[in-house]
């Protein structure tokens, strides 16, 4: 089954992680993408844990790519490089700002070689703007969009989310920006220059943070497990682990007081409506913890799931991959990595009706498509 995204070419000059995500999105659903590396490979490629001498998280965000090796500095190369050009659809790269055109390969020179092309761009802090010229990693886009003073115990210092989101968001919001530009090219035959930033990307996700500043004009304050909109909304220590429980709508919230014994919880003034439990989250979840504590995980969730009430455990990541749902729903996938062997990867997590997204093949070794490239340039350029 072909994927959505069959008979793209995509040119995918970017490291690290945010940039080679949107390639893999765009991989997954189909495009021809070709990881263009320097001799050197990408930095990535020396980040533990290895298998057989392979970076495991270079293998998982590199799948169902092509590799070549490419000095953009030596002229033969470049040459090879605007070859590619010529049949591309898409280019994505993450340098600073302002590399690309000291390269001779800025918007500019690559739209007059081909005016149907779409380049994709994602920078720390974005192309314009007083800090455009600052490199940006994950740590300090969490710090300075607001994420970190957010996070944690209410009286800790400020938390890192140990997922690298800035990355992640980043890449999910630039693969949105190419498919609407290549959108937009099937009514103007021209394709655009898309860039967006880790930093915009991760303020753009502090939605109830934003509306909350917006509508009062104060800093948000540090919740712990809270909800800034919804109560009781958050974690519960079992007798045994951890549980989460979202009982802030209304009927889940009255079943929940009758489940803990407790039905006149319901019709106290003190919790009687979503918005007074907010103001009186801490009184409420102090009750319903006293109770939670008493009964194990698994009855917990038998019990909450008999009477419709959100529920799930906290689960470790070797839990998470044997979980019959996450089996279920295949976000496990195998592929055959050339020197590593058969591994594991996560699967697609956009499900198509007909022309579903894949794991079709390992990461690329270093220069391991260097040959097939060069000799058979791919053609793309089709709507």
């Amino acid at each position: 089954m072909a994927g959505p995204l069959d008979g793209l070419v995509v040119l995918d000059l970017t490291t690290h992680l945010s940039g080679p995500f949107c390639g893999m999105q765009l991989a997954d659903l189909g495009a021809d993408v070709i990881k263009i590396e320097s001799p050197q490979g990408d930095s990535m490629r020396g980040a533990p844990p290895f298998i057989e001498g392979e970076s495991a998280p270079f293998m998982l965000w590199n799948r169902n790519k092509r590799g070549i090796r490419l000095d953009l500095k030596d002229a033969g190369d470049l040459e090879t490089f605007w070859h590619l050009v010529d049949g591309a659809d898409v280019v994505l790269e993450n340098f600073r700002p302002g590399v690309m055109k000291r390269l001779g390969l800025g918007w500019e020179a690559l739209c007059a070689r081909n005016e149907r092309l779409v380049l994709g761009s994602i920078s720390g802090f974005g192309q314009t703007g007083p800090y455009a010229g600052r490199g940006g990693f994950d740590l300090m886009i969490q710090a300075m969009s607001g994420l970190m003073s957010v996070t944690g115990p209410k009286d800790g210092p400020p938390y890192r989310i140990p997922l690298a989101i800035s990355d992640v968001g980043a890449g999910l919001y630039l693969t949105v920006g190419i498919l609407a530009a290549l959108q937009a090219r099937q009514a103007t035959g021209k394709g655009q220059w898309v860039e967006t930033s880790l930093l915009e990307a991760t303020v753009s996700l502090g939605v109830y943070e934003a509306a909350n500043y917006f509508a009062n004009g104060k800093r948000p304050e540090k919740l712990g497990q809270a909800h800034r909109g919804s109560s009781p909304y958050q974690v519960f220590q079992t007798s045994d682990g951890w549980l989460t429980i979202g009982g802030a709508q209304q009927n889940f919230f009255r079943k929940l007081c009758a489940l803990i014994g407790k039905p006149e919880l319901a019709d106290d003034p003190r919790f009687r409506t979503n918005a007074e439990r907010v103001k009186n989250n801490d009184l409420i979840v102090g009750l319903l913890q006293a109770e939670v504590l008493k009964r194990s995980t698994e009855e917990w969730m038998a019990a909450l799931e008999a009477e419709g009430i959100p529920a799930g455990p906290v689960l470790h990541h070797d839990e998470v991959f044997a979980d019959p749902q996450i089996l279920a729903r295949g976000m496990v996938a195998e592929v055959a990595h050339a020197k590593a062997g058969r591994q594991k990867t996560l699967g697609v997590p956009i499900k198509m009706s007909a022309t579903q997204g894949t794991v079709r093949r390992a990461a690329p070794t270093l220069g391991q498509h260097d040959d097939e490239i060069k000799r058979k340039k791919p053609r793309g350029n089709r709507d």
